[in-house]
């Protein structure tokens, strides 16, 4: 079993490596984004500002409408009425009506769809990425973002958050200058706190999004922990009685 160790070891650490190689170049280090797919009440506000500020330019094509109002304990009346503004049927798809070849036009390409966004990139890389935005006047949209350098997005939360500058410093061997530091110049209606958990509660729902049938394992684990724990209760009295008259 030994000789396995140091393989498997290394292979992690070769993941995590290549985990932060990205990120380093992506931005360098990633906040810490503190999502909790099993707080419903956090989950409902995601889905809240998702429908509100994202589904405009962004699909979720691998969720349902009806499967957000049972998983999320939403009535299909409040979801239609609070969360569907596409004309979308109860059971339909969350789909953009964005059309593509304007988005083309628009952005330079179609925005993604986000259904496996937090899969693809980790909790932590979406919450640094929604707390990265600054107003850069080089961009062509006004915006950039320093954990994705020249994303082809306008932020869509500046009203929430406000408006952030970056302050700059000198590149090294020769490189223009770059990002030093975020500065919240112009404050917008929630405080940064009351941003970081809006952010941390959408970044919630899109990793909900990501793997819906987390909820349902995290539910099923309790019983199969608790089977377990019966099971080695009763085992262990069994082995008790098979051995009390051994000496």
């Amino acid at each position: 079993m030994k000789r396995y160790i140091f393989p498997v070891a290394l292979a992690f650490g070769l993941m995590v490596g290549n985990a932060s190689a990205n990120a380093a170049e992506e931005g360098g280090a990633l906040l810490h984004a503190g999502a909790n797919v099993q707080d419903q009440a956090s989950l409902q506000r995601g889905a809240r500002l998702f429908f509100n500020y994202c589904v405009g330019c962004h699909s979720l094509k691998y969720m349902r409408y009806s499967r957000i109002a049972q998983d999320l304990g939403l009535s299909e009346q409040e979801v239609m009425q609070n969360l569907n503004f596409t004309g979308a049927k109860f059971d339909d798809p969350v789909v953009s009506h964005m059309p593509a070849a304007s988005a083309g036009t628009w952005f330079g390409k179609a925005p993604p769809d986000l259904s496996l966004e937090v899969s693809a990139k980790s909790p932590d890389w979406v919450y640094t990425y929604l707390n990265s935005f600054y107003l850069d006047p080089h961009s062509p949209i006004g915006w950039n973002n320093t954990a994705l350098p020249n994303a082809a997005m306008p932020f869509p939360l500046w009203e929430l958050q406000g408006l952030q500058t970056a302050q700059m410093k000198p590149g090294k061997d020769g490189d223009g200058p770059t990002v030093e530091k975020l500065v919240l110049s112009k404050p917008g209606k929630l405080s940064p706190e009351q941003f970081h958990q809006a952010t941390r509660d959408l970044t919630s729902f899109l990793e909900y999004a990501s793997e819906p049938a987390a909820l349902e394992r995290h539910h099923y684990g309790i019983w199969v922990m608790l089977f377990l724990a019966f099971f080695t209760l009763l085992a262990a009295m069994l082995k008790k009685e098979y051995w009390k008259d051994v000496h």
